[in-house]
């Protein structure tokens, strides 16, 4: 009986260790997008966005309101971001690709999560 209580628990503990592993590949890649997602921000966004993502030029969108632009679908930002993009009352347009023509489409999304974590929630 001790030989398979044992057994048992070597089971379930190499279950743990197989099913943690790629959860915490999750986590670091998640962790690097973050950071990617952050330092395209500072070099492509906060120019006109500010750093506190309070718009530093008037009729920039605050993402720290309610109701602003990340109320908008993970998509429709994307799509934003990729394309430019004028907010209602702003004198200027957002050029495509905040200006950055050096900027992936995967940078937009790490941007986006970027912008997610740090200004608001998902709508």
């Amino acid at each position: 009986m001790k030989n398979s209580c044992k057994t048992a628990k070597t089971v379930g503990c190499l279950c743990l260790l197989i099913l943690a592993a790629p959860l915490a590949a999750f986590s670091a890649e998640a962790g690097e997008s973050l950071e990617n997602g952050r330092a395209a921000y500072e070099m492509s966004c906060a120019v006109c966005h500010g750093a506190s993502g309070k718009g530093d030029i008037p009729g920039v969108p605050d993402f720290n309101k309610k109701g602003n632009s990340l109320s908008k679908s993970d998509q429709e930002l994307f799509q934003n971001i990729l394309n430019g993009y004028q907010s209602p009352g702003s004198f200027m347009e957002m050029p495509p690709k905040g200006g950055n023509q050096d900027l992936s489409e995967q940078d937009i999304r790490d941007i986006i999560l970027y912008l997610r974590e740090e200004f608001g929630k998902k709508p």
